[in-house]
């Protein structure tokens, strides 16, 4: 298990059921970039990697 993996876990746990939009998200990643700009690479590359899912060339 990844470290990450416990605090993936709690969100779905406390937000599981909740409904949001991409652009709701997006402004939670921009929010929590300005916050903490050392993340910005990797917020950065879960950003890409969502917006790619489809994009059978990735």
């Amino acid at each position: 298990m990844y470290f990450t993996d416990r605090g993936i876990e709690e969100l779905e746990r406390r937000r599981g059921d909740e409904e949001v939009t991409l652009a709701w998200l997006a402004e939670q990643l921009q929010g929590f970039v300005d916050a903490h700009p050392d993340f910005e690479i990797p917020i950065e590359r879960l950003a890409v990697w969502l917006a790619r899912l489809d994009d059978p060339e990735d």
